[in-house]
This record gives structure tokens, sequence and C-alpha cells, in this order.
């Protein structure tokens, strides 16, 4: 499976010190079953542990995710920051997952040649 993070949340994660490693392991806990919440659409939250720390006081991710195929982190915020997502940026990440969920190959590497979209490095990409 592909994952990938925004530009945003690219900067985000490395602003707040959030490994591939943690990312990669909310991919894979989806991927098993284990969603943190269902937001439709494509759209699911994820926690993401802080680092030296738990999922539970950690940031909240928002993640387009077909199963098995792709997931793009769109959106993050630490729980202590904002307790939730107002239902019209809910809105505006239900769009934004559709159109990452149906783009086709050809739009991927160019967003990605464009520097929209940045892979997140699965451990053996890493080596």
């Amino acid at each position: 499976m592909r994952v990938f993070a925004t530009k945003w949340f690219a900067r985000f994660a490395r602003r707040e010190g959030i490994s591939s490693t943690s990312l990669r392991e909310a991919i894979e806990r989806a991927e098993s079953g284990s969603v943190d919440a269902d937001l439709g659409g494509g759209l699911i939250k994820q926690r993401v542990a802080r680092p030296g720390e738990g999922r539970s006081g950690g940031y909240r991710t928002l993640i387009a995710y077909r199963t098995a195929r792709r997931a793009i982190f769109l959106y993050g915020f630490a729980k202590s920051d904002r307790e939730n997502i107002e239902s019209d940026d809910l809105v505006t990440a239900r769009e934004s997952a559709y159109l990452w969920l149906t783009s086709d190959a050809a739009r991927i590497a160019r967003a990605i040649a464009e520097g929209e979209l940045v892979e997140v490095p699965s451990e053996s990409q890493k080596n």
C-alpha cells in the first residue's frame, strides 16, 4: 500500500516530530480493521502518539483511505489544541479525500513531482 502526506501535513508532522514510523503504524492499524473513527466518504480519523508518549493525548489525523490501495494524510491536530474538527472542515476534508482517492496514477505522480504530495516511506524504503 502506498502512503502519502499532503504538503501541509508533511510540514505539520515534521514540526511536531511525528515520525514516518508512527504514521505507518496508524495505517497498519487501519489495515487490520482498527479505525478510531470512520468519517464517511473514504475519510478516517486515526490517533498518532506524541514522540515518547501514548496515542490518547497525542495527535488526531484525518486520512483519505482505501483499504489495501492508498492512504493520504490530509490534516492533523493536537488534542490539546483542538477537541474535534468542525462540520464545515469535515465537508472540505471529505471532498479532498474523494479527489485524492479517485486520482489515477498519473495524477499522483504529478502531485509528487510538484511537491503537492510526499510519500511516507516504509522501513524498507528508508534503507
